[in-house]
C-alpha cells in the first residue's frame, strides 16, 4: 500500500524477534504491524528494507527503534543477539530525516500517559497524580530492570538503568534462604535472578529443594501449573510476587513516581491475575513507618505486548515536532 511521507517507522527489537509498524503522530496503526525472525535476516537494515517493500513502499519521515540492549551515542548492541545497529543503519535503511534508538525500557517509558485504559490491569490505586508528575516503568520479563519517567517543559526523559543487577533485598527468613540459594547457583544474588523468566526457572528449583522434590519447568510451564494449583509452582509464584512487591516499593522510595507505576513485560503480564492474592501489596507496604506513605503510589500491569512501538511513536511524535 503506497502512503504518504507523513508516517513515523517503529519497531521492536527482541532478542528473537523484531516487531515493525507505522505509526501516525502517537497512534500505532495495528493493521500495519508485522513480525520478523531476527535470524533469517544479517541484520536490522534487511528486516526494515523487507517490512517497507512489504507495504508498498512507503518513505517513513522519522524512524525509530527500541532495542533489547544498551544504547550508547547512538549505537545498540543486543543483549541476546548478534545484531549493532547505530543512527546511520536506520537512515540508509529507512531515508527517514529524523531516527533514533532507544533501549526497550526507555520506550515503555516513552508510552506512559498513551496507552489506553483498557490496556493497563489495575493493582493498587493511589492519590490522582499531579500534572507532570514523574513515573517509574518496572520490566519483569526475559530480564529485570526499572527507570523513573521524567516529565520536563522541554521533554520527557527516561534516564537508561541496570538495576536488575543490584543485590536482591530480603524480607523474611524464606527470601534469606533464597538469597543464599541464588548466591550460591550463581556467584551473585541479584534481582534480576529471581525477577525474570530465568529468575522464575531459579526459584521453582529452590523451591523443590526446600519441598523435598526435584525436576524442572520452564518459566511458562510454571505459569501454567501454578494456575492449575500445583504446589510447588504456586509456592514459587507466590515468592517471586513478594519479592516483586518489595522491590518495586523500595524503587517508590526511591524516585517517588506520584504519576504510576508502571509493570511492564511478558513475566509482569503473567504474575497480572495473582498479584493480589499472593500478597503484592502487603510486600509494597512493608515499609515500617513510610507504609501508609506508599498508599500514594498507584501500580498497573501494562497488558498492551505493543507498549514499546508506542512509546517509539510518541518519542518520534515529540521529536518532530520541536
Amino acid at each position: 500500500m503506497s502512503q504518504d511521507n507523513t508516517y513515523a517507522l517503529v519497531a521492536d527489537i527482541g532478542g528473537t524477534n523484531t516487531r515493525v509498524a507505522l505509526a501516525d503522530s502517537t497512534i500505532v496503526r495495528k493493521d500495519t504491524i508485522k513480525r520478523y525472525q531476527n535470524a533469517a535476516y544479517p541484520g536490522l537494515a534487511d528486516v526494515l528494507h523487507t517490512y517497507l517493500c512489504e507495504i508498498g513502499g512507503a518513505e517513513p519521515v522519522a524512524t525509530c527503534v527500541a532495542v533489547a540492549g544498551p544504547v550508547s551515542n547512538g549505537t545498540a548492541a543486543m543483549t541476546n543477539f548478534d545484531w549493532t545497529m547505530n543512527l546511520q543503519t536506520l537512515r540508509d535503511a529507512t531515508r527517514a530525516g529524523t531516527v533514533d534508538i532507544l533501549n526497550d525500557l526507555q520506550a515503555q517509558g516513552h508510552s506512559v500517559g498513551y496507552l489506553s485504559a483498557d490496556m493497563l490491569h489495575p493493582v493498587l490505586h493511589g492519590k490522582p497524580p499531579a500534572p507532570h508528575a514523574s513515573s517509574l516503568v518496572v520490566n519483569v520479563g526475559t530480564g529485570f530492570n526499572a527507570s523513573p519517567v521524567f516529565d520536563t517543559p522541554g521533554a520527557r526523559v527516561v534516564p537508561p538503568s541496570e538495576c536488575g543487577h543490584v543485590t536482591l533485598p530480603t524480607r523474611t527468613a524464606e527470601h534469606e534462604r533464597l538469597s543464599a540459594y541464588v548466591g550460591h547457583e550463581h556467584g551473585f544474588p541479584s534481582v534480576e535472578d529471581v525477577l525474570s523468566g530465568r529468575g522464575l526457572v531459579n526459584v521453582f528449583r529452590f523451591v523443590g529443594s526446600e519441598m523435598g522434590t526435584s525436576g524442572d519447568l520452564s518459566a511458562q510451564d510454571i505459569m501454567s501449573a501454578c494456575a492449575a494449583g500445583d504446589e510447588q509452582a504456586r509456592n514459587t509464584v507466590r515468592l517471586c510476587v513478594e519479592i516483586l512487591g518489595g522491590v518495586t516499593g523500595n524503587l517508590a522510595l526511591t524516585h517517588l513516581p506520584f504519576g504510576g507505576i508502571y509493570l511492564v513485560g511478558g513475566v509482569a503480564r503473567a504474575f497480572a491475575p495473582f498479584l493480589t492474592d499472593f500478597g503484592f501489596g502487603e510486600a509494597f507496604r512493608d515499609k515500617g513507618r513510610f507504609a501508609s506513605f506508599m498508599d500514594d503510589f498507584a501500580v498497573n500491569v501494562v497488558t498492551d505486548d505493543y507498549a514499546a512501538l508506542t512509546g517509539c511513536a510518541a518519542h518520534m511524535a515529540r521529536t518532530v515536532a520541536t
